[in-house]
């Protein structure tokens, strides 16, 4: 199955485990599983890193790069497509880039990995 990962998830997954929900360790650790993460994920997470707003275990990049392998994560790049169901999505989310996870997922047709709940407004398959 392709999973799309939510930000949290991941960072909890590497740096605070006892967070994820049983569902959600299994299937990032299932290997018959294809891992996906957002280009958006990527940036949101330097971002806070970069404003101070989050403190990893280790050095972005390190820190990254090992959870990029451990996981073996397929990086999903932001296309035109994903960006034009995003600017067509309603509001009912206020997050950015959880509204690009959202259109992502429609258009790859995979389901997101995320505590997240706002997120089943849009009618996308969620995994917690």
């Amino acid at each position: 199955m392709r999973l799309l990962i939510d930000s949290h998830a991941l960072i909890w997954y590497v740096d605070q485990d006892h967070l994820l929900s049983p569902a959600s360790h299994a299937a990032m650790t299932d290997p018959s599983n294809d891992l996906l993460l957002s280009a958006g994920s990527i940036w949101e997470i330097a971002i806070k890193v970069g404003l101070g707003k989050l403190l990893l275990s280790l050095p972005y990049k390190l820190w990254m790069t090992s959870a990029a392998s451990d996981l073996a994560l397929t990086v999903l790049p932001i296309t035109l497509d994903h960006a034009d169901v995003q600017a067509a999505l309603p509001r009912l989310h206020g997050d950015p880039f959880d509204r690009l996870l959202v259109a992502q997922a429609m258009v790859e047709q995979v389901s997101i990995i995320s505590c997240d709940r706002h997120m089943d407004l849009y009618g996308i398959t969620r995994l917690w």
